[in-house]
């Protein structure tokens, strides 16, 4: 308990120190992104959050504080892998296919197949690595992505702890004191931001988390457990996908149609879109503690699903685009003789 405590301070004060020391390099070498910004915005904010979180599992781990284990071990190297990955994405923007194929990769690493069968383990690989895409979208507004990890790594260490699972528990505790420690500097209007490499490592960690502690267990529990974690990041999904097939657009092109983006169309303020999100999340996240801890069944999650279903329906109402510019059709050359003026005779 009091090593756990401790842990969590660590990693909150490293990160936001890290944090505020790699903007500079950021900046430097143009790690950076405008997201409707004048200024630029560093993106080496995940790459704090990767580190704090890491090295303090690890140091637990290695003096003997708290044992990660076998499985949690893997999963923290898998991360720091997705990480990696997101890293490279953010300095060379690499093409989404790629950052979905190195998750799978990672992801296949992770998966206890000897609980799962074959065919789950692919069930939970493809899980993963929706969840991990998922919530990276949510890194399109300032304190969003780090609020709602945040939010979800509590949820799931107390799923871990429930199954008895310390060194899960543990690394998820000390990913949330990052990720607050993180929201220092991304807090409205943020001073850096996760990038791919803290947004893919944080939705990894909390995937795979979710799949280590729901091994074993029932198909149907199973995934209402994994939807009501992930309530947030699919409402978003689904949302922008809706959407983006409505106008014609590609489902890759980023676009202002977001969770957050609508939200801000409607009046409200930055904060209050952190806010009004984090809780939502919270809720979902509440739902699946309940569910995996048995004390509701998981007919509970039909409300989370009424609630996405509520706030995708509300918010398509919301026109993100613009109006399309019409092609510019250039004037009609006048011709000769209207361009000539007529000479009126007298008499």
């Amino acid at each position: 308990m009091l090593y756990g405590i401790a842990a969590a301070i660590a990693a909150l004060v490293l990160s936001a120190v890290l944090a505020a020391l790699l903007r500079v390099p950021a900046l430097r070498f143009g790690v950076t992104a405008r997201r409707g910004r004048s200024r630029p915005l560093p993106l080496l904010g995940g790459v704090a959050v990767v580190l704090a979180t890491c090295g303090v599992a690890v140091a637990g781990h290695l003096g003997g504080a708290v044992r990660l284990g076998e499985g949690v071990g893997a999963l923290l190297v898998a991360g720091a892998a997705v990480a990696a990955l997101g890293l490279a994405a953010d300095v060379w923007r690499l093409r989404a296919r790629f950052l979905a194929a190195g998750t799978a990769v990672a992801a296949a690493c992770v998966v206890p197949y000897e609980e799962t069968g074959l065919a789950g383990g692919l069930l939970a690989v493809g899980w993963i690595v929706c969840a991990t895409l998922a919530f990276r979208s949510l890194d399109h507004a300032d304190a969003l992505a780090g609020t709602v990890g945040a939010v979800t790594a509590f949820g799931a260490a107390a799923c871990a702890a429930v199954e008895v699972m310390d060194g899960l528990a543990v690394l998820l505790s000390v990913l949330a004191a990052a990720l607050t420690g993180f929201l220092m500097h991304n807090w409205p209007p943020a001073r850096t931001a996760l990038g791919a490499c803290g947004a893919l490592f944080t939705g990894f960690v909390l995937a795979s988390a979710a799949v280590l502690t729901r091994a074993g267990y029932g198909p149907v529990p199973t995934a209402a457990v994994l939807f009501s974690l992930a309530a947030l990041g699919v409402a978003d999904v689904v949302l922008v996908v809706v959407s983006r097939r409505r106008a014609g657009r590609p489902l890759l092109q980023s676009g202002p149609d977001h969770l957050a983006h609508r939200l801000r169309r409607l009046g409200v303020a930055p904060r209050g879109v952190v806010v009004l999100l984090g809780a939502g999340a919270s809720g979902g996240v509440l739902a699946g503690v309940l569910v995996h801890s048995g004390w509701v069944g998981a007919g509970a999650v039909f409300w989370v699903a009424g609630g996405v279903l509520a706030v995708v329906g509300g918010l398509l109402h919301v026109h993100p685009y613009g109006p399309r510019r019409q092609p510019r059709v250039p004037a009609p050359a006048a011709s000769p003789q209207a361009s000539t003026p007529l000479r009126v005779r007298n008499g």
